[in-house]
């Protein structure tokens, strides 16, 4: 039987790749999800790990090559096992050997056909995630697309369903797990007679018990301090090339892999620490935390961060240390906007079944001003500025995992009903863990609104790559000079955090003053003025 090997799926935006390096050549047994090659794109480098096990029988595209996805890599031949069932090859190869053969009398009973739970695409630049949760445990009957686990990455929790109807008999990756794009997370059978073959010799697996067989086939992935990965663990082939070139040395890398197996994102996580790192006695290291006695000790809770908020952190961060950021101000008087939507918010939601918001006017006064003000809907490209031709509006909205930023395309060609729609639907979807990745990339850029908590006054930070943000805040009566006289007012304060290395302040002040205008005279907004 032979196994071919195709390009996997490289990423958004992104059809080719060219093959780096073969760790294999034909001849050579090779085990499954061992690592075969690398390929390396315009974004990222990809390792391509052996679908099954065998001998690698030929190489269809060698060093050197651009294939496409999809393309064909190579052609593996399958030993002996693989004449099996899939389920009988993967015991052969996991299970002790006296399993194996203690098993016999119920090898008849595993002719039932399996299917692997494997890890969805995570999304572009995202290779691993952490099993969060299991809502199903082995031995429990599950219907087709019913979620089986959710897995948190640094950006969004996914979902995983089912592939197909049948029996949990296998769980490969435990909660706390962290897993890769692509790999295994668990065993359905889709008859009975394959749960009886199963159910048994994994039932250690699921509670953890202390059986030896349970902990040798335990999954889960450990991260051992920097340097001190298991000895009889591979690091990945990418990771290895990385340190070569960068001159890092294991023992400064923190393999994040299973049983601390370094990655290529670790050499990078390390070199980034080093250069962040202030030089040796330059600085004095950082303070340690202050003495706690030891009630206070007992009152405390440790609890480490998210993915989401680890990048939500770093990511603020990269802003404020790569872009020229500057915040400008301005306040608007809301009285005219108030009064269109108390007056047609009850038509609108009749006509169109979604409510009539503040968002929808924010967003067609920002598409506005930013036909006027180009340059801050533009991001910086190495020496190049990249001025887009359309409006993806950034959307940000707090939710209990932390801040997300969903995307409004083509919000500049939308109605009011339509960006209402499009609103009330991605911040349901975003509370809810529901959001895709694709939902919250490509915006150009972003409305943030902390007027919803109170918030009288902020400067809001930038979202890489845009070059501006518009800060939305409480509305709030004070007095006004109106025509001589002083009234009551309702005034927002507006904040605009900008790219000062593309947007001069006069376009900054403009386009405020142009956000300004229509919302406190929302007709220039049908008349395009």
């Amino acid at each position: 039987m032979t196994t071919e090997v195709r390009v996997p799926t490289l990423g958004e935006s992104v059809s080719e790749a060219t093959v780096a390096t073969w760790f294999k050549k034909p001849g050579d047994s090779v085990e499954q999800d061992e690592m075969l090659c690398e390929l390396e794109t315009d974004k990222v480098t990809v390792e391509v790990p052996s679908p099954a096990a065998g001998t690698l029988a030929d190489i269809v595209a060698g060093e050197g090559e651009t294939v496409g996805v999809d393309a064909l890599l190579a052609n593996i031949s399958e030993g002996a096992s693989g004449g099996k069932s899939d389920e009988g090859s993967k015991e052969t190869k996991e299970a002790p050997k006296e399993e194996a053969a203690g098993s016999g009398g119920d090898q008849g009973d595993t002719t039932g056909e399996t299917v692997d739970v494997m890890v969805p695409t995570l999304g572009e630049s995202v290779s691993e995630a952490t099993v969060s949760t299991w809502f199903k445990k082995v031995g429990d009957s599950v219907e087709a697309d019913e979620t089986l686990c959710e897995l948190e990455t640094d950006k969004v929790s996914v979902e995983v369903p089912a592939p197909s109807a049948g029996t949990l008999s296998e769980i490969k990756a435990e909660e706390g797990s962290t897993v890769e794009a692509g790999g295994q997370l668990a065993v359905i059978a889709k008859s009975a007679a394959g749960q009886s073959g199963k159910a048994k010799p994994d039932a250690g697996v699921e509670h953890g018990g202390d059986s030896p067989s349970a902990k040798e086939g335990d999954n889960q992935y450990s991260t051992p301090p920097a340097g001190q990965g298991r000895k009889d663990v591979e690091d990945a082939p990418s990771a290895k090339k990385a340190m070569a070139e960068k001159g890092v040395s294991r023992d400064q890398v923190t393999g994040t892999g299973r049983d601390g197996r370094a990655m290529k994102s670790d050499v990078d996580a390390a070199l980034a620490a080093a250069k962040s790192a202030p030089a040796e006695g330059s600085q004095p290291k950082q303070a340690p935390r202050a003495p706690v006695s030891a009630e206070d000790a007992e009152r405390e809770e440790r609890v480490k961060m998210t993915r989401l908020r680890q990048t939500i952190a770093r990511r603020l961060k990269d802003a404020q240390n790569t872009a020229a950021m500057l915040t400008t101000y301005n306040e608007v008087d809301m009285t005219e906007t108030m009064a269109l939507r108390s007056e047609y918010k009850e038509l609108f939601e009749k006509k169109h079944g979604v409510r009539l918001g503040f968002m929808s006017f924010f967003t067609k006064a920002c598409c506005h001003a930013l036909k006027e003000v180009p340059e801050v809907n533009a991001e910086v490209d190495g020496t190049d500025i990249v001025y887009k031709n359309f409006v993806h509006m950034g959307i940000a909205t707090g939710t209990p995992q932390g801040l997300v930023v969903p995307v409004i395309r083509d919000a500049d060609a939308k109605s009011f009903a339509e960006i209402e729609a499009d609103i009330a639907d991605k911040g349901k979807r975003a509370r809810d863990g529901k959001l895709s990745m694709a939902e919250m990339q490509g915006g150009t850029f972003t409305i943030s609104n902390g007027g919803v908590y109170g918030s009288l006054m902020s400067s809001p930070i930038l979202n890489p790559p845009q070059s501006g943000i518009l800060g939305m805040h409480k509305i709030q009566e004070r007095p006004m000079v109106v025509n001589g006289k002083i009234e009551a007012r309702p005034m927002m304060y507006l904040a605009l955090s900008y790219d000062h290395r593309i947007v001069d302040g006069k376009g900054a002040v403009t386009f405020l003053v142009r956000v300004k205008e229509a919302l406190e005279d929302p007709r220039r907004m049908l008349m395009d003025l």
